[in-house]
């Protein structure tokens, strides 16, 4: 048995300056930047969605720019199966995290829980 939930979305800029596409989309959502990433000291840019609120980032990468939704779970190998079982398939292992791809060529993440409200509100998979 473990537990997932959609954990928010990332917002991957292609070779972007991370502190302008942050305040961009700071701007366009209406969410401020998070105090500790101004300036940002690294890839990624947190915006401020409240306590109970999806995660939602900003972050320079390499290959061109989309948007791709991060999977969060008490046991990532257990949930990298379920979805394997259901058609996705590895892309790539980085550090805690796998890269998946659904069938319809959609990139995620499933990544360890980090929510404050992961228990009370992910889905149970037996």
């Amino acid at each position: 048995m473990h537990k997932s939930r959609l954990c928010g979305f990332i917002i991957d800029c292609q070779d972007a300056d991370v502190n302008v596409a942050g305040r961009f989309w700071s701007q366009a959502l209406g969410w401020p930047v998070r105090a500790a990433d101004v300036p940002a000291s690294g890839p990624y840019v947190k915006l401020e969605t409240g306590p109970d609120g999806l995660n939602v980032e900003v972050q320079t990468v390499s290959h061109p720019s989309r948007v791709h939704l991060d999977i969060e779970t008490d046991n990532v190998p257990a949930e990298v199966k379920r979805l394997e079982a259901l058609g996705a398939k590895v892309v790539n292992k980085v550090e805690t995290w796998v890269v998946m791809e659904a069938p319809t060529g959609h990139r995620f993440c499933v990544v360890r829980a980090q929510h404050p409200q992961f228990e009370a509100t992910a889905t149970r998979w037996d």
